[in-house]
């Protein structure tokens, strides 16, 4: 006799037997808390519903953003965007959810990896800072280059100054001989 729950993936793993990526912890505790105090709001005030859509819409943006899966924002692990993330304005976090900002500080600091958006950013400028490494440097061969092809081009032009003054002194002009080449008629 089979039964739903044995057929579910054992936690941890998914439901074709792979082992399933682990959410940080702090995403969870974030998840936790905002419950519980969209619960409390909820019981304390039912009269304004629109704190608990907030606390609930802060603590998603807080587990997307802990777990690296930013929507609206920059993903970067600030107060800014997570305000940004949740859809609301920052001073809702900074004067009004006071206790979920705190929360967030102290999740950022436990956590010990670097969402996901923040290693592409990474990536991303290591691969920039390569790229502008290797273009400096094909830019100071290019200028040597430069440099020796114009001490060849006053060479050739000193060279050919020499030339016209000894063809002017003597007066003569000489013709070189031209060579033929044979038809091939």
């Amino acid at each position: 006799m089979t039964t739903a729950q044995d057929e579910s993936p054992a936690p941890g793993e998914q439901a074709d037997g792979t082992e399933a990526p682990a959410a940080p912890a702090a995403a969870g505790i974030a998840e936790t808390v905002g419950r519980v105090l969209a619960m409390a709001a909820a019981a304390a005030s039912p009269s304004r519903p629109g704190d608990t859509a907030e606390i609930q819409a802060i603590t998603d943006a807080m587990i997307r953003l802990l777990v690296g899966t930013p929507l609206r924002s920059d993903g970067q692990l600030t107060i800014k965007s997570l305000a940004h993330e949740a859809g609301l304005k920052r001073n809702k976090l900074t004067h009004k959810h006071t206790g979920l900002k705190d929360l967030f500080y102290a999740l950022v600091r436990m956590q010990d990896t670097r969402p996901k958006a923040v290693d592409n950013l990474k990536r991303t400028n290591d691969e920039l800072q390569q790229k502008l490494t290797r273009l400096r440097a094909e830019r100071d061969r290019l200028r040597t280059d430069v440099q020796q092809l114009v001490r060849v081009v006053h060479v050739l032009e000193v060279e050919n100054q020499q030339l016209r003054e000894a063809a002017d002194s003597d007066g003569v002009v000489r013709v070189l001989p031209v060579q033929h080449r044979p038809s091939t008629r």
